[in-house]
């Protein structure tokens, strides 16, 4: 067997590790995308098939087709390694980063977690407290809110979508939802949602008639969108657990404010609960995680950017911004 020979094959089993290494990534980080999963099978299919006939002999190929197709195979193992850092940049993106120039407030008395002149973020040891700056909060559907865009001092994912495509639809965001004045009306209205609002400079939750909440948001030129409630007036009402450990985020009113909160690190979902009861928290809605979903950014008192989940896919299309 020749040197090139035996590049060859070492090439070849490697890709193809790669590739199954690769589809249980795409598993393990939930990119529920049908295109995604048909392209990851194709891979392992086509470097499992290039492998078994580098094992067996291409020599031994007859046909011309034979040959060509096995070729075809071959090359597509260069495929493998984007294929492979995209998946894996899907799976790493689901860990929250490290907020260096946060409160500690492990000991702090919770009724002392308010927000601050600037952006102000506070270490509870299981979650993060991020009281954006703002003087208005706005849905923005479509085009991803830029991080050049130096009004916007937080930015997130914000309602469900009802399909995962490229394409958008106004009608793909689960939830009547009002942007800047516009109303949405959504033929995905579930009876779990709440709706949140901004409006006239004050922000409001509402779990009776999120819908009606919606309309008088749009009304008032202001914006709003619905999600699943998860604590109305310091009770819980969500009412289903989430099956495995992950990052979490509430859109929450704690101590009279709006923030967000963030876990610090992949938990239990009712681990999170537990710490956002703790913190006393009156009014809060679920905001949707995941690979994708939960890119997010805000910008500290010293305005910069601190990216906290950076994978910005191109199936998002919808984002709660906080702007000053």
């Amino acid at each position: 067997m020749s040197t090139r020979e035996r590049v060859t094959g070492i090439w070849l089993m490697a890709m193809t590790l790669l590739a199954l290494f690769a589809f249980t990534c795409y598993f393990v980080a939930q990119m529920w995308l049908n295109i995604l999963r048909a392209g990851y099978i194709a891979l392992v299919v086509t470097q499992v098939t290039a492998l078994t006939i580098y094992m067996w002999g291409p020599e031994k190929l007859k046909h011309r087709w034979q040959r060509v197709l096995y070729r075809l195979l071959y090359a597509s193992s260069f495929f493998v390694i984007p294929a492979f850092l995209f998946i894996f940049m899907g799976l790493i993106s689901q860990y929250h980063v490290a907020i260096p120039d946060s409160i500690p407030a492990e000991d702090l008395p919770v009724q002392e977690i308010l927000p601050g002149e600037r952006t102000t973020v506070y270490d509870t040891g299981a979650v993060y407290v991020i009281f954006p700056e703002y003087a208005e909060v706005n849905l923005v559907c479509e085009t991803r809110p830029s991080k050049s865009d130096s009004s916007i001092t937080w930015c997130s994912g914000a309602a469900f979508q009802h399909t995962v495509s490229l394409g958008f639809s106004q009608e793909d965001v689960e939830g009547d939802h009002a942007v800047k004045g516009t109303l949405y009306e959504s033929p995905y209205n579930w009876d779990s949602f709440a709706a949140f609002t901004y409006a006239d400079g004050r922000f409001a939750f509402d779990f009776d008639d999120p819908s009606g909440a919606i309309r008088a948001a749009a009304e008032a030129g202001g914006s709003g969108f619905m999600q699943f409630g998860l604590i109305r007036d310091g009770e819980t009402v969500m009412g289903f657990d989430r099956p495995r450990a992950r990052c979490y985020r509430t859109l929450a009113e704690l101590n009279g404010h709006l923030c967000v909160i963030d876990s610090r690190r992949m938990m239990r979902f009712d681990e999170f609960m537990d710490e956002v009861r703790r913190l006393g928290v009156t009014n809060a809605l679920y905001m949707d995680m995941g690979a994708g979903w939960n890119y997010s950014w805000y910008r500290n008192a010293a305005d910069r950017v601190v990216t906290l989940f950076g994978l910005p896919v191109p199936w998002a299309h919808n984002w709660v911004v906080f702007q000053k």
